[in-house]
C-alpha cells in the first residue's frame, strides 16, 4: 500500500478516511462490512479504541484513539488495508464479479507488479488528521455521522437508520453493529477500556 506521507505518531485521537479505487462500491459489492469490523477487533487488541465510524459503500471514515506502540498509523492503517484488499477481491471472486476483478488488476501500477500486488483495491493512500481539541473532535463525528445522509450518497434519511455508523450511540447509547468507546469516557478514566 503506497503511503505518501508519514503522518506524526503521538497519543491521541485522529480521523482517518480510506477509499475504494476509483471510488467503485467495493464495500457494499462484496459484502464486507464484517471485514472492517474484524480490522477494528484488531485495532483494539493492539491497544487502540475505536471511538467513531462509518462504513460506506466505497470509502471508511473512522475515529480512532491511538496509543503509540509498535506500530505507527501508517502501519495500522496500510496492514488493514491489505487485510480488507484480499478479503474484498475473494469475496468478488467468489461471486463471479470478474469484470471488476480485472478492472482492480488492471490499475496495478509497474512497480508495484514486480513487488507482487495484484489488486489495486484502494486509492494508494488515506487521509489522517489529529482531532487535538473537543471542538474538532465533535466536528469530524458529526461529519462521519451525517454522511451516509448526505445530499450526495442518501443511503439514509436520518443517521440513526444507517447502519454502518456509531452514530446511535452517541445519539441514544445504543451500539449498532459494532460497540464503540465514548471519547469522553476516555477523557475521564484516562483508559479506553470499555
Amino acid at each position: 500500500m503506497g503511503i505518501r506521507k508519514t503522518h506524526i505518531q503521538q497519543r491521541g485521537y485522529y480521523f482517518i478516511t480510506f477509499t475504494n479505487y476509483n471510488w467503485l462500491p467495493l464495500i457494499a459489492l462484496s459484502n464486507a462490512y464484517d471485514l472492517v469490523y474484524n480490522w477494528f477487533d484488531e485495532l483494539k487488541r493492539s491497544g487502540h479504541a475505536i471511538v467513531g465510524y462509518v462504513i460506506m459503500p466505497n470509502h471508511i471514515h473512522l475515529m480512532l484513539n491511538y496509543q503509540p506502540g509498535n506500530k505507527s498509523i501508517n502501519t495500522l492503517v496500510g496492514n488493514g488495508k491489505r487485510f480488507l484488499a484480499y478479503g474484498i477481491v475473494s469475496r468478488l471472486r467468489d461471486t463471479h464479479r470478474n469484470e471488476i476483478v480485472t478492472q482492480l488488476e488492471s490499475a496495478v501500477r509497474g512497480a508495484e507488479n514486480v513487488r507482487g500486488k495484484k489488486h489495486q483495491v484502494f486509492k494508494r493512500s488515506f487521509d489522517l488528521q489529529h482531532c487535538y481539541s473537543q471542538k474538532f473532535i465533535l466536528q469530524k463525528l458529526g461529519y462521519m455521522h451525517n454522511n451516509p445522509c448526505a445530499k450526495k450518497w442518501q443511503l439514509a434519511a436520518n443517521a440513526l437508520d444507517y447502519p454502518h455508523s456509531s452514530a446511535s450511540f452517541y445519539f441514544d447509547g445504543k451500539h449498532a453493529a459494532y460497540p464503540v468507546v465514548s471519547w469522553l469516557d476516555i477523557e475521564a478514566n484516562g483508559t479506553a477500556n470499555e
